[in-house]
């Protein structure tokens, strides 16, 4: 039988191109999205999608149980890639506004992920991946809503693979800096609707921000396409002995050494610089 996965937000980007790419080597890709027009695309592109929903406990559920009936009722792999950034000073994020933020990158992946282990337990094996951030291990300025989400589920998923010794299914992270894909636009637009921008001391900064969020192409130097994290991806799933934390992009690498080098106030004054594109 060929190896099966699940891949939660299919409908651009990492999520899309990952699930290709494992189709192309012979996965059995269940691929995942949320909106049934981006279902039906997937459908369209010849995938076996199925509609999940990360803030819907029922919609997960059934996605699981839909999932096992397409592959049997055996899951080899779960790669948690669903997610999106809201943008925002920390103190203009209404508590909403982050619980919503929370909901879709942490708590409906957790959910997902401890629906799955049991089947996973009972075969045996399985491979758990869940697509988290630089900014998993490095704040910047005006992303702390999703700051906040990124580190939460690094720290989840470092106590599930203590947990999980010996189980025989492995708990890996992937790290990715700038990726070329819709982050940004969905970002953006998450940003239009919840931060009251006009009457922000923090004002001038989102101007910056906008700027970046709704550049064409590469905003950042070392943006990668999403093959990078296609690679990283099948090394976790395919390896057999996949790494705990995968690195993308040569910000992640760097932001890695610095934070081991460096004393807070000097990475203070280097991740503000980032934060404003590289001045002041």
């Amino acid at each position: 039988m060929p190896r099966s996965i699940l891949i939660t937000g299919c409908s651009s980007g990492i999520g899309l191109h990952c699930a290709r790419g494992l189709a192309q080597r012979g996965w059995q890709v269940i691929a995942s999205a949320r909106r049934a027009e981006s279902v039906a695309q997937l459908q369209r592109e010849g995938f076996t999608a199925i509609a999940l929903d990360l803030d819907d406990s029922a919609s997960i559920r059934a996605g699981v149980a839909e999932t096992l009936a397409l592959t049997g009722g055996r899951l080899d792999a779960l790669f948690n890639n669903g997610a999106y950034g809201q943008p925002g000073a920390v103190e203009d994020v209404r508590r909403e506004v982050l619980r919503a933020q929370l909901e879709t990158n942490l708590l409906g992946t957790h959910e997902l992920t401890c629906l799955v282990i049991p089947f996973m337990r009972q075969q045996g094996f399985g491979r758990i991946v869940h697509n988290s951030s630089v900014l998993g291990f490095m704040p910047l300025a005006y992303r702390g809503a999703y700051v906040a989400s990124k580190y939460a589920l690094e720290g989840l998923t470092d106590t599930l693979r203590l947990e999980l010794r010996g189980s025989g299914i492995s708990v890996s992270l992937i790290e990715p800096g700038p990726i070329l894909s819709q982050f940004r636009a969905n970002a953006h637009r998450a940003f239009l609707a919840n931060i009251d921008r006009e009457h922000s001391v923090h004002r001038a900064a989102y101007e910056r921000a906008e700027a970046r969020l709704t550049k064409p192409g590469p905003a950042q130097p070392f943006t990668l396409p999403p093959e990078a994290v296609l690679q990283k991806l099948i090394h976790a799933l395919e390896s057999p002995h996949p790494r705990s934390r995968y690195a993308v992009t040569v910000p992640t690498h760097l932001f890695a050494v610095l934070k081991r080098l460096l004393p807070t106030s000097a990475l203070d004054w280097v991740v503000t610089w980032v934060s404003r594109g590289g001045k002041g």
